[in-house]
């Protein structure tokens, strides 16, 4: 190569341009679709570190989970299966290059039932990184879907290097588990 300036001249305009899209992107959406983005993201985040100490013995257990939204430059790429691992909640999702979603799913009529509800997804949509629409079952009966596009980042100790997952967080579940509520859920995508 006779210039190799030249060439890291040109990549470095490359990633520049690719940023400054991604960041167009991002602040061209209205501040309500970036609020409520933010809102249900920072919902998914998490700390927990406790330290007990018991006859001279030192338990500690720590536990953080970082989120962000994916804002992906094609929306078609958002398109696959997404599951909640070991609760039987699946999602289907195919997007168009606008945004359009059309989808189908399976939700647990209760989480100690086996049995399955299925719906489909109407007047659904992405913007940025959020995903709205109504879940339509089968048997009757509708619920609001609203979720986030995210790469969820979990660390076991402060020095790990965190293994990282990218899928659906979705806000409002309102899922009964035994006696406890649930009210977000991580639709991993299914590899």
């Amino acid at each position: 190569m006779k210039n190799p300036s030249a060439v890291i001249a040109i990549v470095v305009a490359g990633c520049a341009l690719v940023s400054a899209r991604t960041l167009f992107s991002q602040q061209s959406q209205p501040s309500a679709v970036r609020a409520r983005t933010q809102a249900i993201v920072a919902s998914f985040d998490k700390t927990k570190h406790a330290v007990k100490e018991k006859h001279g013995v030192r338990i500690e257990k720590y536990k953080k989970v970082r989120n962000e939204a994916v804002v992906k430059p094609n929306p078609v790429d958002y398109s696959g299966t997404y599951e909640v691992p070991d609760m039987g909640f699946s999602l289907q999702l195919h997007v168009d290059k606008n945004g359009n979603v059309e989808g189908s799913g399976y939700d647990p009529l209760s989480v100690d039932s086996r049995v399955m509800r299925r719906f489909t997804l109407r007047n659904a949509r992405i913007d940025g990184a959020l995903l709205t629409g109504r879940k339509v079952y089968a048997g009757g009966g509708s619920d609001a879907l609203e979720g986030v596009f995210i790469n969820r980042t979990s660390f076991e100790s402060p020095t790990d290097p965190g293994t990282t997952t990218f899928g659906l967080g979705v806000a409002g579940a309102d899922v009964r588990m035994s006696e406890v509520t649930v009210d977000r859920l991580f639709y991993q995508l299914k590899r």
